[in-house]
């Protein structure tokens, strides 16, 4: 396989990443946050164990088995129940925008725990992604303290859960960096979060799961999007450019925002864009600061 096409299969990834606030709140509407969430992590774990595999675990680092799980199943949850419980559709979208602050704070751990070296400018990065972030709470004035307070109010755990997904993802990331040594337990992390969520579905009260075509086929589009995704990431990754790839999955804040509001005919506010704009640039200063000139 050539560069170039891995590089393309590696964006294409970024790409099907981005579809999942729009369907995993589709799914969700129908078959509620916990039990939407178990369907779709199933689905995509079994389509996994097709398309990736199930990892030889005895070349696994123990460190890496036992920490990628816990904060790997942990993130995941957080994410779809975030997104299930927000009170509306533009909410949902606003929790997600919440989740993007992770790249940004995945180099803050990479510096604080793996001595990444970094330049000077990746602080500014950090606190122009949590303007970005706030900028889109604020509704359509921007930043705006009192809207932002109403907001997080109207649906607190959404956005608690989507606030400690990011610093959930960003530990997994830190972790994988140090202890993984090119092992890659996906298959394993996602079967592991379905089952969480089933045990999760069948010890608490839930809403009926309710299925019809447009949530079943929101359903099958997510468990796609998820499964493939990460196959072709890895392709990606392995024997593509993994700059560019990098450079690219920093603008999913904006692009998942797009296929969001397309999903969910939920429209946005200029505001919206221009926090998401803002996000996207403070995780871009924040990466050019760890490169090497």
């Amino acid at each position: 396989m050539t560069k170039n096409r891995a590089t393309s299969i590696g964006l294409i990834a970024i790409l099907l990443w981005s579809s999942m606030v729009g369907l995993i709140r589709g799914v969700s509407e129908g078959l509620g946050p916990v039990g939407g969430a178990a369907a779709i992590y199933t689905c995509s774990g079994l389509l996994l164990l097709v398309t990736v595999g199930f990892p030889k675990l005895k070349t696994f680092s123990t460190r890496y088995l036992i920490a990628g799980c816990v904060l790997f199943v942990s993130y995941e949850i957080c994410l779809a129940l975030s997104l299930g419980y927000a009170a509306t559709r533009q909410q949902a979208i606003e929790v997600g925008m919440v989740n993007y602050l992770w790249p940004s704070l995945t180099i803050a751990f990479a510096i604080l725990f793996n001595g990444q070296k970094a330049r000077w400018w990746v602080v500014p990065g950090l606190l122009l992604s949590l303007l970005g972030v706030s900028w889109v709470l604020g509704g359509k004035e921007g930043l705006n303290l009192v809207e932002i307070k109403q907001n997080i109010a109207s649906s607190p755990l959404s956005y608690i859960l989507a606030f400690v997904g990011a610093f959930i993802w960003a530990a997994y990331c830190t972790v994988t960096a140090k202890y993984a040594k090119g092992k890659n337990g996906i298959t394993l992390f996602v079967l592991l979060t379905g089952l969480s969520l089933w045990i999760q579905y069948f010890s608490s009260p839930q809403p009926p799961m309710v299925f019809s075509w447009p949530v079943v086929i929101k359903l099958v589009m997510c468990a796609l999007s998820l499964g493939i995704a990460y196959a072709a990431w890895n392709i990606g990754i392995l024997h593509g450019n993994v700059s560019l790839l990098a450079v690219g999955s920093y603008f999913t804040p904006v692009l998942s925002s797009a296929l969001a509001s397309f999903l969910l005919s939920a429209p946005l506010s200029w505001a919206f864009w221009q926090g998401a704009c803002m996000v996207c640039a403070g995780s871009l200063l924040c990466w050019a600061a760890t490169r090497r000139s």
